[in-house]
């Protein structure tokens, strides 16, 4: 399958009145947000992408935690915010429901910038710990009708999250020790998540294969 089976897939989730959410998950470098920018951009206003990075928490308070260091690890997102986002998007009960989005520029995140209308059928929002499970985290699967695992071979991601830490400012040496350091832990621990999902979706330059998570190999 192509990008554009992706996009009938994630169009087969749409029911006129309903609200679905599909989830796409993986591990930092893996195309979550480049794969949900493609999906809202062929669906039109029948989708809205919604990234858990915009629950990051602010800089001065990772600093005050102790935990800058280690930005992007579970710990460093308002989960129970998200979660709650999530309630709300499901329920409908809103005229808009106003999201935020991170920006990578100012690595921060800004508050009220995606809004979601009400009669928008599918919200696809993409992030690191979709399937993770434990009290924290563990009910945003309950939330999802589907949720998607990204996995383009670690030489593609490491490669690609690489140039984009260097895209952003950093030195060639702290984008390889970014990568293959705080971001390679999370990675992990997003992999041991791979077997919870609906689908793996492998990606290659040029192409995307999705297939049901029963049938993908590891």
């Amino acid at each position: 399958m192509d990008t554009d089976d992706l996009i009938d897939a994630a169009r087969a989730l749409i029911t006129p009145g309903r609200r679905r959410i599909l989830g796409i998950t993986g591990a930092p470098g893996s195309g979550k947000s480049t794969l949900g920018e493609t999906l809202v951009a062929a669906l039109g206003d029948q989708a809205v992408l919604v990234g858990l990075d915009g629950f990051h928490l602010a800089t001065g308070e990772l600093d005050r935690l102790g935990r800058h260091d280690r930005k992007g690890a579970a710990d460093t997102f308002d989960a129970a915010g998200y979660i709650n986002l999530l309630r709300r998007l499901r329920s409908r009960d809103d005229e808009v429901v106003y999201a935020s989005l991170f920006d990578r520029s100012l690595e921060e995140s800004i508050a009220c910038a995606v809004p979601v209308p009400r009669d928008t059928p599918l919200v696809i929002t993409e992030g690191n710990y979709l399937l993770v499970e434990g009290a924290v985290w563990g009910p945003v699967r309950e939330l999802l009708d589907e949720c998607w695992y990204m996995d383009p071979g670690d030489d593609v991601r490491l490669d690609r999250l690489i140039a984009r830490h260097m895209s952003f400012g950093r030195s060639a040496d702290e984008a390889h020790e970014r990568s293959h350091g705080s971001d390679q832990r999370n990675a992990e621990l997003i992999r041991a998540t791979r077997s919870a999902a609906h689908r793996i979706v492998r990606v290659t330059p040029g192409r995307a294969a999705l297939k049901p998570a029963e049938e993908a190999t590891p």
